[in-house]
């Protein structure tokens, strides 16, 4: 196994001599399927060649896993078109069903948005809303309810992001960020330089659009990489907040403003009538959409494995069906890890493989730290509308005036040096997930 994947415990030099195995040992680069084109349709069926990005096993259509003595089997009510099971640490890939397959991502490809964005802006930054920045907001989608003419911090928007994966917010930020056009170059880029090749962004909300496709596989990548952003993972993972409501006038005539409290939709977090709180859950994302259907991706810890798990489109129409089979991923990595041989592995950044720092590999390299979509309407994969959140999830939201959120674990573990080819990069493999998430019960 080269060095790069080893999980990171503490902060440890890598000999010359280890690294010299690794680069013997290390896999050959796999070659990756054509780019999608603008123009491109997803596959009705899983398409017989597929990206073979992370191994030659990734390629390949229906489940892959290595079954042995003492690996538990895949749950048989699995029904997702495309899933995959990975330790977020490592990058090993513990499982996939047709990891590679191109299908629409719904708001699950806010994580690119916010991986590519977030550090651009202080989170204490102001900014007031013009009608021009909610004008190309695409109908039916999910809104947190941005007012122009009203001022929002950063902090804020991120916060309409990521808890009620609101578009609004989204393209008030993709204004900031030089508009929609220029955000959705920068978010393909920076797909390309995450290696994330199966992914192609026409609108950075996620809303249904033509040729508008990712895969479980690039999903993982996008929120392994947001995950190492301190910010990235207080969003993610906070479960209500207070957010800024319109100016109004009080009885007296006096311009008062007040807020409204929001909820995430991510109900592996926050939990509904018929599904808990998973244990130890710290985000990520959800989606829903009429072409995606139900998209998610979540992590969590057990134990000191933290795995990642991506599910897209389950046929089984059960509500909130995707955090259910989510769930059933988890809890089965949870039982493998360690005793299944993986079948393939979440690829570095291109960055890693030069001379250069993985791009968002630590939170000193943040700057932003300082501190629905579309296609007849789009929901939370729940089916239905938000409700409020469990009693364990408000005991546990931290939420205030402020819009504050969960708190995140102090300190951070060390990163690995490695040395490689002449040239070195850090890579934080441990990053700190949110104590009072991935604790609760």
């Amino acid at each position: 196994m080269p060095a790069s994947k080893k999980t990171a415990k503490r902060t440890l030099l890598v000999t010359s001599a280890t690294l010299l195995t690794a680069a013997l040992t290390a896999p050959v680069p796999a070659f990756a399927a054509p780019k999608p084109t603008p123009s491109a349709s997803p596959s009705v069926t899983p398409p017989a060649k597929m990206s073979a990005v992370g191994g030659k096993r990734l390629a390949q259509a229906g489940t892959q896993v290595n079954l042995a003595d003492g690996v538990p089997v895949i749950p048989k009510d699995i029904t997702a078109r495309s899933w995959i099971v990975s330790d977020a640490e490592s990058g090993d890939v513990l499982a996939a069903h047709n990891a590679h397959w191109r299908l629409p991502p719904a708001s699950t490809l806010k994580m690119l948005f916010a991986d590519t964005v977030l550090p651009k802006f202080p989170r204490t930054l102001k900014h007031k809303v013009t009608s021009a920045e909610l004008a190309d907001v695409g109908a039916g989608s999910s809104m947190v309810g941005i007012k122009e003419k009203e001022t929002y911090t950063v902090h804020d928007l991120w916060l309409g992001v990521f808890l009620r994966s609101g578009n609004d917010a989204v393209h008030v930020l993709s204004h900031m960020n030089g508009g929609v056009g220029a955000t959705v170059k920068e978010m393909n880029k920076h797909a390309e330089e995450l290696q994330a090749l199966d992914t192609n962004v026409v609108s950075p909300d996620g809303y249904d659009e033509p040729g508008q496709v990712s895969s479980a596989y690039d999903l993982t990548l996008f929120a392994r990489s947001g995950l190492q952003k301190k910010d990235f993972r207080e969003y993610c993972s906070t479960v209500s907040a207070k957010f800024p409501g319109e100016t109004k006038k009080d009885k007296k005539g006096k311009l008062v403003r007040g807020s409204f409290e929001i909820q995430n939709t991510n109900r592996l977090l926050a939990g509904d009538s018929d599904i808990s709180v998973y244990q130890g859950i710290a985000g990520v994302k959800n989606g829903n959409t009429t072409n995606a259907g139900a998209t998610f991706t979540g992590v969590a810890e057990r134990g000191g494995k933290v795995l990642l798990v991506t599910v897209m489109n389950p046929e089984k129409s059960e509500h909130n069906e995707v955090y259910k089979e989510t769930a059933r991923l988890l809890d089965w990595g949870f039982r493998a890890s360690g005793k299944v041989q993986p079948v393939g592995e979440l690829v570095a950044p291109k960055g890693a493989e030069g001379a250069s720092a993985q791009p968002g590999s630590t939170d000193t390299a943040d700057p932003g730290s300082d501190s629905g979509e579309a296609g007849g309407g789009e929901g939370d994969g729940s089916g239905k509308g938000d409700s409020s959140a469990s009693p364990v999830a408000q005991a546990s939201s931290g939420a205030g005036s402020d819009g504050g959120g969960m708190g995140v674990a102090l300190g951070i573990a060390g990163g690995v040096v490695v040395v490689l080819a002449g040239g070195a990069f850090l890579i934080n493999r441990r990053w700190p997930l949110p104590e009072l998430v991935r604790r609760r019960r």
